[in-house]
């Protein structure tokens, strides 16, 4: 078989010094016949093996009449029918090639979103382990990141929140819309507790996503069970966080995960998406621009309750107990809580005000706090101690021997 090196270079001898096919054979010491064949090829020569029969051509007319009548018969079933009797696979793969030729067609639809329109929702769990403070850690199973997705200009937002219950998780929705700065008419998420469910053949929205998505003025859509082609665009994204914002990174704690994804996602964003041949920053505009306004009169969101406060002057709040100023025991206090502080409020003033602890079963104590309870309880000591007896003059006996006229020489006077 004729070489590469020596194909290219009988092409050259004849192209670029044009020389007879004579003179090219002596130089390479080839037949004729063989410059004849390289100048006559326009691709260099390539070893092929000459194509060997298959042990399942024998049976190919059987596996096609099966196919015929019956194309989404499986391999397995095919086998058992004509009587197989070697390596299933072997068989597996004509079936794979022959198929199709007897399936109709299945073109895959391609999903085009208007602008303003949608916007997909999900829990993301990252699989790494985060310290959270006072020597505990939690592990991708407690650790929910908000995702969200919108469906023209596919820009992605997301933020860890501290628990998937409903307080939480719509505070840190309402965090991804306001930063976004626009609501999208349709919010899509899937079978989640906080949101809905899908029951009696219909979805089911929670009061408290309906309370939310009535501020909102959108629309909530829940997922089928097992259909995630429904949201395939946050599927992906969730792909593309483990590939490319979790390898190399390690995180001191809850905040900085969510400083580092938000410069990551400042990033992200401004890169092209081959969906969409060019990048979300360059659509976002027209996405806001379609999309509701946000509402003047933000939602309520996070923690919020009222209790009397015990005479040991903390709250609890999430397993962990946070203390309050000592001089509003027993009056009624209302605590409110978001993804970062815990306020408590009396009589229109603030009288705690901490960070929030993503750790459990902590005891929170502000400095202030103990210091007042301390002087507090001295004051009620001091004010619970019986007074001294008056001190009561003690007079000779003679001065009431004198007053009642006795004399105790002579008898009575």
């Amino acid at each position: 078989m004729l070489s590469v090196e020596d194909w290219a270079e009988i092409r050259r001898l004849r192209r670029s010094e044009g020389l007879p096919l004579k003179a090219i054979a002596r130089v390479l010491g080839v037949s004729r016949n063989t410059v004849r064949a390289a100048l006559a090829s326009d691709r260099p020569p390539k070893y092929e093996r000459p194509a060997k029969g298959s042990i399942v051509d024998a049976v190919e007319p059987q596996i096609r009449e099966l196919l015929r009548v019956y194309p989404t018969m499986p391999s397995t079933v095919i086998a058992e029918r004509i009587g197989w009797t070697r390596s299933v696979r072997v068989l597996s793969g004509r079936v794979a090639e022959l198929r199709p030729v007897y399936l109709p067609p299945d073109p895959a639809s391609r999903t085009a979103y208007v602008a303003g329109e949608i916007a997909q929702c999900d829990l993301w769990f990252p699989p790494i382990t985060l310290p959270v403070g006072f020597g505990q850690v939690r592990d991708s199973k407690r650790l929910p990141v908000l995702t969200m997705v919108t469906g023209y200009s596919r820009w992605l937002s997301a933020v860890l929140i501290p628990t998937r219950r409903s307080e939480d998780l719509f505070a840190g929705w309402w965090r991804l819309i306001n930063r976004l700065g626009a609501v999208p008419r349709v919010l899509v998420w899937d079978g989640e507790g906080a949101i809905g469910r899908w029951r009696g053949g219909r979805s089911e929205l929670t009061t408290e996503c309906q309370g939310f998505r009535g501020t909102l003025g959108a629309k909530v859509v829940i997922c089928r069970p097992a259909d995630p082609e429904a949201k395939g665009v946050i599927e992906r994204a969730h792909d593309y966080l483990e590939r490319s914002f979790l390898p190399g990174r390690i995180f001191s704690g809850p905040s900085d995960f969510n400083l580092q994804l938000s410069q990551w996602l400042a990033v992200v964003n401004t890169r092209t998406r081959r969906a969409l041949g060019c990048a979300p920053t360059e659509r976002i505009t027209a996405d806001r621009q379609a999309m509701i306004a946000l509402p003047p009169v933000a939602p309520e969101t996070g923690w919020r309750h009222s209790a009397r406060l015990a005479r040991d002057h903390y709250i609890r709040l999430d397993s962990n107990d946070y203390s309050v100023h000592p001089s509003v025991i027993g009056r009624q206090v209302e605590i409110i809580a978001d993804l970062d502080r815990i306020r408590v409020h009396s009589g229109g003033r603030v009288v705690a005000d901490h960070e929030r602890i993503w750790a459990w079963h902590q005891s929170i104590s502000d400095p202030e706090h103990v210091e007042a309870a301390k002087v507090l309880r001295r004051r009620r000591i001091g004010a619970l101690r019986p007074a001294p007896e008056p001190e009561v003059e003690q007079r000779c006996l003679t001065d009431y021997d004198t007053a009642l006229g006795v004399d105790i020489e002579g008898g009575v006077a």
